[in-house]
């Protein structure tokens, strides 16, 4: 397994609701949120659909990695609430940027983007693509019970994406019987797990009208046990960056930046404090975003992309988790 990242985006609706806000429909209020949370604000899609956050963030990313679209081999898009049930929401991404490569959608929750990440690596290495375009888009507004407000609060709407590419092919006088090395593998590790339980956090599917359905559905709103969240949210990083740490022999104390799912204030403190680092090497976004699913880490990574604070060599861990319960977890060099 091996690719670089070329260039990030990200996209964001334009409606920012506060906390104020929700408490003048709901009871609750800003300290009640923010101190179980730390989330402030989020956006929420008013105007814009998923397909526009989709198609944003994937031409900032493009942008970013001075290529064209023509020449992306592959588009996977993870999403979990995408505008269409079919076709795939990376289909969409793709005729709007004019693309004609392969495009198909992941469903792996808020651990969909480091998935997508995987398979996309696969196809690198496997010689079926040099250039993919990942991409994680959800709006999660869609999907809330907004009378209940131990998980309307929390979530948000977004995207983002990276542009990856396989690392430079080895030279004709490497090829040829020179001593020059191909590139060192990168990322560093990549772990997936699952600790299977669907009623932890969970969104029924679509009823449908069938006049042969004998079996009544839930309608599609979000439901969510928190206290099992939160212990496995902890666990999830931990293990992960612990075990990732191991695998590219480093000390977890090495790990320049550490982008993991922004499910909640709480988790990132506890987390920390297990694993014993230095929290400002954490990236947090929820603040002004709240919970993006699978968009919260590319929108993250951006993040430190635009502001330069990722330098060559640095060592970035990715972990993102969620319902499944799934853990997608990658260690890389940024080149």
């Amino acid at each position: 397994m091996s690719f670089q990242i070329l260039g990030t985006g990200s996209a964001l609706p334009a409606r920012s609701v506060t906390n104020d806000e929700l408490s003048a429909i709901l009871d609750t209020s800003d300290e009640w949120i923010f101190t179980r949370t730390g989330i402030k604000s989020r956006r929420v899609c008013t105007t814009e659909t998923l397909d526009d956050l989709a198609v944003e963030a994937s031409r900032r990313a493009i942008e970013a990695a001075e290529v064209d679209p023509t020449e992306l081999d592959l588009i996977v898009c993870s999403t979990t609430t995408g505008d269409h049930l079919l076709p795939a929401e990376a289909c969409a991404v793709a005729e709007r940027l004019g693309a004609s490569c392969p495009a198909f959608d992941v469903s792996g929750a808020c651990a969909g983007f480091v998935l997508a990440l995987d398979v996309a690596d696969g196809y690198i290495a496997r010689g079926r693509a040099r250039r993919v375009l990942v991409v994680a888009a959800e709006q999660m507004s869609r999907v809330l019970d907004w009378t209940d407000r131990s998980t309307c609060v929390l979530f948000g709407d977004g995207a983002g994406a990276a542009v990856i590419e396989a690392p430079d092919a080895p030279s004709a006088a490497c090829a040829a019987g020179s001593t020059v090395a191909s590139p060192a593998p990168n990322p560093l590790s990549m772990r997936f797990t699952t600790d299977p339980s669907v009623a932890v956090l969970n969104v029924p599917g679509v009823a449908g009208t069938s006049p042969f359905a004998e079996v009544p559905r839930r309608a599609s709103a979000l439901s969510m046990d928190g206290r099992r969240v939160f212990r496995f949210g902890v666990a999830a990083i931990c293990d992960a960056v612990e075990a990732m740490a191991s695998d590219a022999g480093v000390a977890v104390a090495d790990i320049d930046h550490l982008v993991f799912h922004q499910a909640n204030e709480r988790i990132l403190a506890a987390a920390i404090k297990r694993l014993g680092i230095d929290g400002s090497r954490v990236v947090r976004t929820l603040r002004d975003t709240g919970n993006i699913s699978s968009a919260c880490i590319p929108l993250a990574l951006d993040r430190l992309a635009r502001a330069g604070e990722l330098k060559g060599g640095d060592l970035v861990a990715l972990v993102g988790f969620g319902a499944g319960l799934d853990i997608g977890a990658c260690l890389l060099r940024w080149k």
